[in-house]
């Protein structure tokens, strides 16, 4: 391997690393994540250490968010640009990232979550941020429909151009280095983009964090909270904010007059998670209450029949969205999968599901039993028996997903 160092060299390398993150350590929860999994990098790993602590100081700066790491310390600010690109007479625009300091080693299509600030969410953008400072040519492509709390098919092709036109300037991807990642309901998009006939030899790698497999499966478990697990039914209490995405989705099927009910719901259980809709609710019309009936509905025996009675078109555009029934073995990319064992919004089997249906040399699955929920990462005090026995166990896969990830910058 091109990183690889003599055993002198290395040891000299490690104990270097290690006094640094032991300095780093007293700086709070973060500079003891640095340190913990150096102390255990010669364990897991030795013909990489570069890339192994890179890829330690790229986890502990993303879980540092906005706030201070010893990467931020040794890399300076990337820039971040607002560009438009068209492919085929399709405009688009989006934001650039790029290392300040250094050529990008690779390129990477990072598609925003479905939220009102769409491309400029704060985690979004330090995440992306996080990236830049480890080399990677970082496009956010603007979503609208995410701004406006919508998923459809549509997304797909936007991420496709995001990437076509990425992974076509050597510059951003030099040989062609270049994948995708996506959170949550961009996953599902991101791998169809993944399977374009254009494309599907190019996307590298696809990272995917909370996605879904079966958005029916998913619509199941974020009305009613129920999920198949291990051969059996399984109960966690679902977010509401899923609630909200299915209305807000719904307003391109309904009729006029029931869209501006649903955004009237939206606001308001913006404002008020627990907020009453009644109100609200009678003044729909036939296919509004059948979105509706579905939201509220918490019975999974029922839910078939309630997801039946969605306007046909909407119906339609979620099964065009799922990833079910698409033939995911076409797929070239490699995939870098996490997900929370706790997400109340899209259920964990969902990634596993994705991880099984590519060969078992393609995907690598990362469950997290306590850090992750759906896209916030959680500590205890580093001194708890939970961290000791449950969070200190999901950091090393954190890392090695990291690390799979920082070595996408590699040549084949």
């Amino acid at each position: 391997m091109g990183d690889r160092l003599s055993p002198p060299a290395a040891v000299n390398a490690y104990g270097s690393r290690l006094r640094e993150c032991a300095r780093h350590a007293a700086g709070g929860r973060v500079g003891w994540l640095l340190l913990i999994v150096a102390l255990a990098m010669p364990l897991l790993a030795a013909c990489a250490p570069q890339r192994h602590h890179e890829a330690l100081l790229v986890l502990a700066d993303a879980a540092a968010g906005e706030g201070p790491s010893r990467l931020k310390e040794t890399t300076p600010s990337p820039r971040r640009q607002a560009i438009a690109f068209d492919l085929e007479g399709r405009v688009h625009s989006g934001d650039l990232y790029l290392p300040a300091d250094a050529e990008p080693a690779a390129g990477i299509v990072l598609a925003p979550g479905v939220v009102p600030e769409g491309k400029d969410e704060p985690r979004l953008v330090a995440f992306a941020t996080t990236l830049a400072r480890a080399r990677f040519a970082v496009l956010v492509p603007d979503l609208p429909g995410y701004r406006q709390l919508r998923i459809h098919p549509s997304d797909a092709r936007i991420v496709a151009d995001a990437f076509a036109y990425l992974a076509g300037r050597a510059e951003l991807a030099p040989a062609g280095r270049a994948g995708l990642a996506a959170f949550s309901y961009g996953v599902g998009p991101a791998l169809l983009a993944a399977l374009e006939e254009d494309l599907r030899e190019r996307v590298r790698f696809v990272v995917g964090v909370g996605g879904y497999h079966d958005l029916t499966d998913a619509a199941r478990y974020l009305t009613t909270g129920y999920f198949r697990a291990e051969e059996r039914w399984q109960y966690l209490a679902p977010e509401d904010y899923g609630k909200l995405v299915l209305m807000s989705t719904a307003r391109s099927y309904v009729e006029a007059g029931d869209a501006r009910v649903f955004d009237c719901m939206i606001e308001r259980r913006l404002k008020d998670r627990a907020a009453d809709l009644s109100d609200l609710a009678e003044r729909l019309g036939p296919s509004g209450r059948a979105v509706y009936a579905l939201a509220v509905n918490a019975d999974r025996e029922r839910f078939a029949a309630l997801y039946a009675a969605l306007p046909p078109a909407m119906r339609a555009d979620m099964a065009a969205l799922s990833l079910h029934d698409k033939d995911l073995t076409r797929l070239r990319a490699r995939l870098i999968l996490m997900h929370g064992r706790g997400d109340n919004l899209i259920p964990w089997p969902e990634s596993a599901a994705l991880a099984a249906a590519v060969p078992p040399s393609q995907a690598r699955l990362y469950l997290l039993h306590s850090v992750l929920g759906h896209a916030d990462l959680r500590f205890s005090h580093v001194l708890s028996w939970r961290f000791l026995t449950r969070e200190l166990p999901d950091i090393f896969r954190m890392w090695r997903a990291v690390d799979a990830l920082v070595a996408e910058r590699e040549a084949p």
